[in-house]
């Protein structure tokens, strides 16, 4: 498990996964969130333009990153 840190209160789903590292564009994303391989906080989540804050954990494999504010 990892930390991202974030300038602002919120990002998007979309971004994080770039941000950190778990997608290389947004094609990839949008692909990795169809087929459902994406957690948050423990739950599938399909929505690419999902805000996320402070605390919440993203899960792709064996990837869990957590998103901080800077």
């Amino acid at each position: 498990m990892r930390d991202v840190e974030i300038r602002d209160a919120t990002i998007r789903l979309g971004q994080l996964l770039k941000l950190a590292g778990l997608a290389e564009h947004g094609a990839e994303a949008k692909e990795l969130l169809a087929e459902g391989e994406v957690l948050v906080n423990g739950e599938v989540e399909s929505r690419r333009g999902r805000q996320l804050t402070d605390g919440d954990q993203v899960e792709l494999g064996d990837e869990v990153v957590t998103v901080v504010t800077g």
